[in-house]
């Protein structure tokens, strides 16, 4: 007598990686932690102590002031201020907002237009592959921090020319690791049968490729998520990112850089905690999201 199945197992690849991914420890802890980075950049108006953006709000008398300093007024910054005399707590929360604003927009921009470019390169093949792969040699050939600090150089500043910059930096990721994928799915029959009943190239490329080349994109949206945020921070503290009227993460970290030596450390330290703790938050969930969507690991 065979053995009735449970109704609980996952019977899905994509029901038995979910499964495989909240059962890891770590891939919950990012997750938890993505969450309510998330959540306290949105609330951030509504639950941060002070606008940083608001000059009437600021004293300059409350000028660096160590963690748990109290101002005239009676308000306590627990997280000290820096030198315009803006609360830390309170520019750590708006810095959130910049910074997951520039690594999400970006990562997800890049990821439609290199995934595109990669679909129609393996699905044409011949000189548009070629033409596009050369393209893409040519783009990852320079350092990413190079370009987009040369691109920065001329736009200027601003959390737009940033996201357009880390864009053109990133694009040519997702399009190899699209082309590698749809490579495999072409020679498919599927493939072969929707192309028998005369569907479009744009149905092929959007209905029938990309759905099966999700899995490796997901882990490398994760990753240059991630990736996109760090190199945001690189740039602001290198002063060519985004405005001191709108700081990041990364400005936030460059503004206390200068007086970590005079012992007012919480400048930079506490932004600098707050960008570690998003990142790796995001790469624990890129890591699983690698197991769990690996073929090779299915059962």
């Amino acid at each position: 007598m065979s053995a009735i199945p449970s109704a609980a197992a996952p019977r899905t690849p994509l029901q038995r990686a979910l499964r495989a991914f909240a059962n890891s420890n770590t891939a919950m802890l990012g997750l938890v932690l993505l969450v309510c980075i998330v959540s306290l950049a949105l609330l951030a108006p509504w639950i941060a102590p002070q606008n940083p953006y608001d000059l009437m709000q600021l004293d300059i008398m409350d000028g660096q002031l160590p963690p748990g300093s109290k101002a005239a007024s009676g308000m306590t910054y627990w997280l000290g201020t820096d030198e315009q005399g803006r609360d830390m707590l309170s520019a750590i929360l708006y810095g959130l907002r910049i910074s997951l604003l520039v690594g999400f927009s970006s990562a997800v921009a890049a990821a439609a237009i290199g995934t595109t470019l990669g679909l129609l390169a393996a699905y044409a093949g011949g000189r548009t592959d070629n033409a596009i792969m050369r393209l893409v040699d040519l783009q990852l050939s320079f350092p990413a921090i190079l370009v987009a600090l040369m691109i920065l150089a001329f736009l200027g500043k601003g959390v737009g020319n940033v996201i357009l910059a880390l864009v053109i930096v990133e694009w040519a990721v997702y399009a190899r690791t699209a082309r590698a994928s749809a490579l495999v799915q072409r020679r498919k029959e599927y493939v072969e049968a929707a192309l028998s009943y005369g569907s479009s190239t744009l149905r092929v490329l959007f209905r029938h490729l990309l759905p099966n080349c999700l899995p490796p994109l997901m882990v490398i949206v994760t990753v240059q998520i991630a990736r996109a945020i760090a190199l945001e921070a690189t740039l602001s503290f290198l002063g060519l990112g985004v405005p001191v009227t709108e700081p990041s993460l990364g400005l936030l970290i460059s503004n206390g850089y200068q007086h970590m030596l005079s012992g007012k450390f919480w400048i930079s330290f506490y932004p600098g905690i707050a960008l570690l703790i998003t990142v790796v938050a995001i790469n624990l969930i890129g890591d699983r999201l690698r197991d769990v969507l690996n073929p090779r690991n299915a059962d």
